[in-house]
Formats: C-alpha cells, structure tokens, sequence
C-alpha cells in the first residue's frame, strides 16, 4: 500500500481518556467506530446495522470482556464455557487465566453437548484456529441455558469465501488478522444487545480503562485506505493494488506449494476444503486458512510437533493443546516469503516419522 496508510500524530493529539461519552463505549474513537462499519460493509462479512461496536486491545481482551458480560453478576455455580475440538489452544488458558468465580473452563463442546449439564457458554470460532473450517454451534436444545460467543478473527477473504453475512448476538473480529497488523493491539465486537454491550465496555475500563487512541486511529487509517480501493476501484473499472486480493493470492500460492510438498513426501496429510461460492468475490472459491493442521499418517503415537522440532528445527504447536491427538500439529503459514521458503525446504526433506522421532 505504499505510503498510503502514513499518518502524523502531534504530540498534543489523543491526550485525554474519553473519546465520546455519547457513546456506551465511550473510549472509542469515532472516526474507528466509522472505519469499522464501513470495512464491514465493504467485504459483507458481518451485519453491523443496529449493532453495537465495542473496541478492545485485541480480541483477546474483548473475550474476557464478552465471558464477564454473559455471565454477570453470577449464580451458585461458575459457567461452563465450551468449544468444538479441535479448539483455539489459547481458550482454556485464557477462560481459566483469572480464576473467576464467574465461569470456568469445561473443554470439548461436542463431549458437553452428550454430557454436560446446567448453564454454559459456547465459543464457535469460524474459520476455525486451527484446522481452517468454517463452524456453527456443537450444543444442541438446551433452551435459554446457553449463550454463545462467535470468534470470527479469521472471517475475511483472503482465508475464507464470504458466504454470508455474519449475523450472532457477539462477534469478535480483530485488526491482526483482518490486515496482519498484530502490533496494534486492536480488536472490536459487534454486539446486538445493548446491555451486553454496556457490560463489555465496562470490564474494559475496570481493566484498562480504555484502548490507545493511537492505535484506534492508525487502524482507522489503514481501513479507509482498504476500503478507499474498493471504491475508487468501482468508479474507475480497476482491480489494482486490491487488498483483499493480492493477500488471498499470496496464501493460494502458498498452499499450493505446501500441498505438492505434502503429497510427494507422504508423511502428513492436510484438511481437504470444498469451494464455496464468495459473496465478496462473486466466485466460487477454496479456503487458504493461515495455519497447517498436519497430521501425521503413520499413527496415533507419533509427537508431531516433537519430530518437526527434533528433526527439521520447525517449531509448531501440538494438537494436545488443541484438545485432540499428539499426531495433529499447527503451523503457522503467515510468516515473511524468507521464513515461509525455509519452512518448506526443510519439510520437504522429511521421508517418514517413528515414535521415537526418527
């Protein structure tokens, strides 16, 4: 994007806490507020019509904020909070980091939805982290007992077709994934209840009081640019220099090169993804998801992540912490060209695993 995105901050700018407090978010800066809506609207990814918009220092804060607000101001019992396995690795850490008596940590929604009992929260995120598929809820007919969370941090184009837009009671999307801007810190919610919303906003400012307005405003920036293209793109009959595009370029190349690797070395296998037809891309479509699930072929004992780490010095994250099998292992595949070209090279010098990691 060129110099596109640069923006000058004086230092007498965003000096004071509040943004606007008109606002039941009342840290957060307008002009991200506008930017938000509008990339939303652009790629037709979510519904952000009467919807209320919480910003967050990542989508990491705004899942704590989302638990406390669903769960407040308590029962006798903490609230089990559920996911499909295999699930983000980070969920039972981060449910459990606080030792709330609010809620608690209760794994694998699919064994909850045949054993669980009493009130619960379900996070579905869609696509996936880590095997790249696109989710719905796992439990089933339990009435008003549960609540759900929709992670949809990887719900953008360049990893998934568009197939509708989103439309749940809580939606977290965050700014590193949508434009690889992880530095930043920033994440916001979409949320369709008001009070939900109040609560969420409200466990931010007990925590942080607030989100840096620097980094509202330079992720404000780069969204307009985004959506800027897209527009002047229309009126002009161009396709040049298109964000959306030229990533999901980039990650088809990638996984292309990775699955002819994977298929001529025959020690894993990787998720095959039907197309899907794209609302944003007006096409039909494969998903390139930002991380491998690789699974070993050669049984359930093998360590992946142990064989990749001892044999080609690849770090990746194994499916124990993702609630299924050792054989599973995550890589991810949103590196610079220089790393993502060693990665390759060095797995394509793998020929077969044991157990004992040879």
């Amino acid at each position: 994007m060129g110099d596109r995105c640069t923006m000058v901050i004086s230092g007498s700018q965003l000096m004071s806490y509040i943004s606007d407090f008109t606002n039941i978010c009342w840290f957060m800066e307008p002009e991200f507020e506008e930017a938000v809506r509008r990339l939303h609207c652009v790629v037709g990814n979510a519904v952000v019509d009467d919807r209320y918009i919480v910003v967050g220092t990542g989508s990491t804060q705004l899942y704590q904020a989302a638990l406390y607000a669903l769960t407040s101001p308590g029962g006798p019992e903490p609230v089990s909070v559920v996911s499909a396995a295999p699930y983000y690795s980070s969920y039972p850490d981060e449910t459990d980091y606080l030792c709330s008596r609010l809620y608690k940590w209760a794994g694998d929604a699919y064994e909850f939805d045949k054993n669980g009992t009493g009130p619960y929260i379900e996070v579905v995120n869609s696509p996936n982290n880590p095997d790249g598929t696109l989710r719905e809820a796992v439990v089933k007919n339990r009435g008003d007992e549960g609540k759900l969370i929709h992670d949809l941090a990887y719900y953008w184009p360049q990893y998934t077709p568009i197939i509708r837009p989103a439309d749940h009671d809580i939606m977290n999307f965050t700014f590193s994934k949508s434009t690889g801007h992880a530095g930043s810190r920033i994440g916001w919610a979409v949320v369709k209840d008001k009070e939900i919303a109040r609560r969420m906003s409200k466990f931010i400012e007990m925590s942080t009081l607030g989100v840096s307005k620097d980094s509202q405003q330079r992720a404000a920036k780069v969204m307009g640019v985004l959506c800027d293209g897209y527009q002047n793109c229309k009126s002009a009959n161009k396709s040049d220099d298109l964000f959306f595009e030229h990533t999901r370029q980039i990650m088809a190349e990638r996984w292309e090169r990775l699955r002819q690797i994977v298929e001529r070395n025959q020690v894993f296998c990787l998720p095959k993804y039907p197309k899907q037809y794209c609302l944003f891309s007006g096409e039909l479509i494969e998903p390139y998801p930002g991380f491998a699930w690789l699974e070993a072929k050669e049984g359930e004992e093998i360590d992946s992540q142990k064989v990749l780490r001892g044999s080609i010095k690849v770090q990746g994250r194994t499916g124990r912490r993702f609630g299924v099998a050792e054989k599973y292992v995550r890589i991810s595949l949103l590196s610079n060209e220089e790393v993502f070209k060693e990665f390759l090279e060095r797995l394509s010098t793998i020929k077969s695993m044991s157990s004992n990691g040879h």
